[in-house]
């Protein structure tokens, strides 16, 4: 069993909760001596994700973090984390869910990203220091830039073509991916009992794929269409893969996950203003309701709650806590789509929801165990 150090890396929110976030991508990694890593979100955004927490991941230590506060601040924190991830998913999945907004994707990545970088520059002004600005090449960042537009804007598809219990749950395989491409790329093992725990992760999440996609003759009910299974596991790769990525560029630039996320949100957003013209389907904007901006003020709102709220929920909490919350996130959000999918308690698709939470639930308990017998 490979064993090296851990590291927090930070967040970005996208429409993932993971949100989306990118949306949180602090993982425990098996390899590293500490715990706490796309959105990315990443998130960013959202993605997160929130199951991500427990992903391995091998990056350099924070540098630059907020000072340790009480426990009652530690709770502020973790609410508005929570509270704002819920509220992104949901205020994205209504906006996607208007036909004018629904292929208008790469715009509403690029606001995200602009977002993002406003909140985090003010955050580096004198008067909040929360971190120190660092620059780097653009030609060193693109790579890692464009990989970061791929994990907002698959799973933001994903979330426009699925139900939101769908696109929640199937973002559980990003753990199993990122571990997957850890052992790919670094030989990086995971202790056994860890393994099998995230065999009946991935087995509740080929459930929900199959019975949240049949066709259905109530109209009321929610379901996932081909394509949002498409991008939804498009979208798990390109998260895995930048939640890799972000690893060696913190070690290759030393840099920590705000100053690494500085420079790559105006980036990003610049580089979608070349392919915006010829990918997006502009809504005719003269007759968008009042509603409907509001709706997107709101979700940028919300990335901004999320960036700065997991800023202090890595530096102020611990890796048991920081677990609780993102399961609690997950398990929120399932149920909230649920209720709003108009599926009965009894349709077969919950069961493949109960057993995805359960693996990835039980996965995060043995690696918890596994970092404190090794901290001994």
């Amino acid at each position: 069993m490979a064993d090296n150090r851990s590291e927090r890396t930070g967040s970005f929110a996208s429409s993932s909760t993971d949100a989306a976030t990118l949306h949180e991508l602090t993982k425990l990694d098996p390899m590293e001596d500490s715990l706490q890593n796309l959105k990315s979100r990443v998130d960013e955004e959202v993605g997160a994700e929130e199951d991500e927490k427990l992903l391995p991941a091998l990056t350099v230590n924070e540098k630059e973090e907020p000072p340790k506060a009480s426990l009652a601040s530690a709770i502020v924190w973790m609410t508005v984390n929570t509270l704002a991830t819920i509220g992104i998913v949901f205020t994205n999945k209504a906006i996607f869910s208007d036909p004018q907004w629904k292929l208008c994707q790469l715009t509403f990545a690029s606001f995200h990203f602009l977002v993002t970088f406003l909140t985090l520059h003010i955050l580096s002004r004198p008067t909040f220091a929360y971190f120190t600005p660092r620059r780097a090449a653009i030609k060193d960042l693109l790579p890692l830039s464009i990989a970061m537009c791929l994990n907002v804007i698959l799973p933001n598809l994903s979330l426009a073509f699925s139900s939101v219990t769908f696109y929640q749950i199937a973002r559980i395989l990003l753990t199993p991916t990122v571990a997957l491409m850890n052992f790919v790329l670094y030989k990086a093992t995971l202790p056994r009992t860890a393994v099998l725990a995230l065999i009946p992760a991935c087995l509740g999440v080929g459930m929900v794929s199959y019975y949240d996609s049949l066709p259905t003759k109530d109209e009321n009910i929610k379901t996932t269409s081909t394509l949002g299974v498409f991008f939804a596991f498009a979208g798990i790769f390109a998260s895995s893969l930048y939640t890799v990525w972000i690893a060696s560029y913190h070690r290759k630039l030393q840099m920590s996950s705000m100053q690494l996320l500085y420079n790559q949100a105006p980036i990003a957003s610049f580089m979608l203003l070349y392919v915006i013209p010829f990918v997006d389907t502009f809504p005719d904007w003269v007759h968008v309701p009042g509603n409907r901006w509001l709706m997107i003020g709101m979700s940028g709102v919300f990335a901004s709650l999320i960036n700065i709220s997991q800023f202090f929920i890595i530096a102020q909490t611990g890796p048991v806590s920081s677990t609780v919350v993102g399961h609690l996130k997950t398990c929120t959000i399932v149920a909230l789509g649920w209720m709003v999918s108009g599926r009965a308690i009894g349709d077969k698709s919950v069961l493949g929801v109960f057993v995805a939470i359960g693996g990835i639930v039980g996965y995060s308990v043995v690696m918890l165990q596994h970092q404190k017998e090794r901290n001994r």
